[in-house]
């Protein structure tokens, strides 16, 4: 998951949106608006050090997980690495402070507030009077417009990802001087600080070939501490080096490679010295943290620590082999295998040794593990059964199981839109309530949902596209089998994970687009399917589409409906169906933390009667096959959090409406549930110019997405980071975008 500040604005981000009906919501809006934000669950951890303590030059390789596709951040296959050289090399007007707030960059700019607001809203930037380009080319109002018409979406000839903002611009126009660029907006735009970070050279923006190509392999002109140097696809390098015409502090380090290493092989890369800083999961955390706490006595240490046996020398184990009764095949080929396996240990061991050289810097990364409902068909397209699933989890108990044995804060995250500490921030979940049996199976009651109802002969269902074929004959067996055999899938399903740790979990929008450790790519929605549009595209359709309300909060079953016992007695059936829903999980082996998740809530929801087939499905299909396409009920995946939510968000929680071709345009909005309501308020914060109403707008929305229970946000992700001993200003970021001219070593 990239941390690059406002740069993740590049690769589109979402959530996931809800109907409120008639549903009440707290009255939260102008009341302690100061004071709801609070502050980060957990600071960065980078290991602060002044610019004078640390060494000049060095080289630092950085884990990436794939040499970038593209250097345009504004295509739709940046990722994660394309941010992260995009944050070195190019202009952020503003970038994210530790809160997750955006703030002015002054090495570009020395102001930039909005000057007019009627007729026109009108924005002046003056820029730094030294900001040039690398080829010496002062930064000005050409290179402004040419972004603008670049990714206005009125040139289809540009291969944008988005338009968000930049299709409000009416004209851009220079100043009183060069250092001055006025920008005059059509219709008004609060999240005008999101516009031109990064910002490109009019070289690359000026043409759609030079958009659309040019700028994919390489960026001749840049403006940033560092300037690419190469980019090296065989060897999976990116080496950045200091950029001569930086006016600004100048970079600690001689050079800044990204490496691309996978996952699963970073724990070996860091030991064998080819890693200085890379993003890791717990096993490796742990397997470090051991490392360092053996310190030096672990030298003396017996090398069986590791995976491998004893190291008896070859000819004991083959004496030993022929003195309890084997042949002399037999015993060499024992011995072998023993050799084999105290070779490993001795690697294991070696690299044990060496991982003592760094730190495990831990933090939270600015994304959320949600639980989405696909309410677009199914028991869950009744509102009330979405907040029956809602109230039977204990959110406390799954932040507590991921969280808190890597010791950090384990709270539930309490909005859609932000995390805390954003100013947007507040916890709304009130709107919808907490973890309660007896309402959640009132709820069900209210649905028409009782137990023992009779149950019809059900169809053997359909293979889903990119099932597993053992996991589908599993959710079909458990679905039509005895109690028994469930419970032997769920007890299999547990060994998954202890649920700790980093979870697995897929950040859709983000900029991790390719799979990690069995994780699951960053997968923008295709085209026009009963799918989402393309995860890129921001600005959402107002729709005619009316669902169905719910009750509102506190509502119980009819009067002579039986009460709800402390557990369901039984499952639930409705006109001759179980309440059976399916849960698709990816099957990859870095995901076993986020299937132990997935077991938990599907005990959770048993207890209130609600049944769950798990479906553990290929990583490559996760997303194309079954969330994007709609074909699951529950599933777990993750959001970024963006400080410009009113823009951002939107197109996750708009409401579903028809295409022209007949088929659902959900955008992002994977779980398909929306409201008018709900995007009316996004489009009145989005063009709201006072901040605190803007703010006051978009928490409202966020209580109305909650009271429809479209998605369940639970935990912030964890952000484990392996930092080389005597590295400063890196590590786990958190929230805040990083000072890559302040990285190094520290002085001897």
């Amino acid at each position: 998951m990239s941390h690059d500040g406002v740069g993740l604005r590049a690769v589109t981000r979402s959530v996931a949106f809800l109907t409120a009906g008639v549903l009440a919501v707290p009255a939260l809006a102008g009341c302690s608006e100061q004071d709801a934000a609070g502050k980060p669950a957990a600071g960065q951890d980078i290991a602060s050090a002044k610019r004078d303590l640390v060494a000049d030059g060095g080289t630092v390789h950085w884990a990436v997980d794939n040499v970038p596709e593209t250097l345009n951040t504004f295509q739709a296959d940046a990722d994660a690495a394309t941010s992260r050289v995009a944050g070195a090399v190019l202009p952020a007007l503003y970038r994210l402070d530790a809160n997750g707030r955006p703030q002015r960059n002054p090495d570009y700019l020395e102001s930039a507030k909005v000057v007019e607001r009627e007729p026109r809203q009108v924005v002046l930037y003056k820029l730094d009077q030294q900001a040039v380009w690398s080829d010496g080319r002062e930064i000005g109002a050409a290179d402004f417009t040419a972004q603008w018409r670049a990714l206005s979406g009125k040139d289809t000839a540009y291969w944008t990802a988005r338009n968000a903002g930049y299709d409000r611009i009416e004209k851009i126009e220079r100043g009183a001087n060069d250092l001055e660029v006025r920008v005059t907006f059509k219709k008004p735009y609060a999240d005008w600080q999101s516009l031109f970070s990064p910002l490109y050279p009019k070289d690359v923006m000026g043409t759609p070939d030079a958009f659309n190509d040019s700028a994919r392999r390489r960026l001749k002109v840049t403006a940033g501490p560092f300037a690419i140097d190469t980019v090296d696809r065989r060897s999976g390098d990116v080496t950045l080096k200091r950029n001569p015409r930086w006016w600004g502090r100048p970079a600690k380090l001689s050079e800044l490679v990204l490496r691309a290493v996978p996952r699963e092989k970073r724990a070996a890369a860091l030991a064998a010295g080819r890693l200085d800083l890379a993003e890791i999961d717990a096993a490796e955390a742990h397997r470090i943290t051991t490392a360092g706490r053996e310190g030096k006595a672990a030298e003396g240490a017996p090398l069986a620590q590791g995976p491998g046996a004893a190291l008896t020398p070859g000819r004991a184990l083959r004496s030993w082999a022929i003195a309890h009764g084997s042949d002399e095949e037999a015993a060499d080929e024992e011995t072998t295998a023993r050799r084999k396996r105290a070779k490993a240990a001795l690697k294991y061991a070696g690299q044990q040794s060496s991982l003592r050289g760094f730190t495990v810097r831990k933090s939270l990364e600015p994304a959320f593990t949600q639980l989405a409902l696909n309410g677009s068909e199914g028991p869950l397209a009744d509102e009330r059964v979405r907040r029956a699933v809602a109230r039977a989890l204990d959110r406390d108990e799954l932040a507590k199981a991921v969280l808190e044995p890597l010791g950090l804060p384990a709270e539930p995250v309490g909005s859609h839109l932000a995390l805390a500490g954003q100013r947007a921030y507040a916890d709304n979940s009130g709107a919808l309530g907490g973890q309660d049996t007896a309402e959640a199976q009132a709820l069900l009651s209210d649905a028409g949902w009782v137990v023992g109802g009779p149950l019809k002969e059900e169809k053997k269902p359909k293979k889903a596209a990119g099932a597993e074929a053992s996991g589908a004959a599993k959710g079909s067996k458990a679905s039509k089998g005895s109690k028994d055999a469930k419970d032997a899938k769920d007890a299999k399903d547990s060994d998954d994970g202890d649920g700790s740790g980093d979870d697995g979990t897929y950040i859709v929008g983000g900029t991790d687009d390719k799979p990690a450790d069995g994780e699951s790519p960053t997968v923008l929605a295709p085209g026009k399917r009963d799918g989402a549009s393309r995860a890129e595209k921001h600005l959402a359709q107002d729709g005619k589409q009316q669902l169905r309300p719910g009750g509102a909060p506190g509502a119980y079953a009819p009067r002579g409906t039986r009460a709800p016992g402390s557990a369901a007695a039984g499952p639930l059936a409705k006109n001759g169906k179980p309440l059976s829903l399916r849960f698709v999980l990816p099957s990859g082996p870095g995901s076993q933390s986020l299937r132990a998740v997935g077991d938990r809530i599907a005990r959770m929801l048993d207890r209130v009667g609600i049944r769950t087939e798990i479906s553990k499905v290929a990583d490559d299909s996760y997303f194309k096959d079954h969330i994007a396409s709609g074909q699951y009920d529950l599933a777990l995946y993750s959001w970024p959090a963006s400080a410009f939510p009113a823009t951002d968000a939107r197109p996750i929680y708009a409401k579903p409406v028809p295409a022209a071709d007949g088929s659902l345009n959900v955008e992002q909005n994977f779980t398909r549930v929306g409201t008018d309501q709900v995007d009316q308020l996004f489009d009145q914060a989005v063009a709201e110019l006072d901040a605190d109403e803007s703010r006051s707008l978009v928490r409202k929305a966020d209580a109305r997405i909650w009271a429809a229970a479209g998605s369940i946000p639970l935990y912030q992700r964890p952000q484990l980071t392996a930092a080389r001993n005597g590295l400063a200003n890196a590590g786990a970021f958190g929230f805040q975008t990083p000072f890559y001219e302040d990285m190094g070593f520290l002085k001897k």
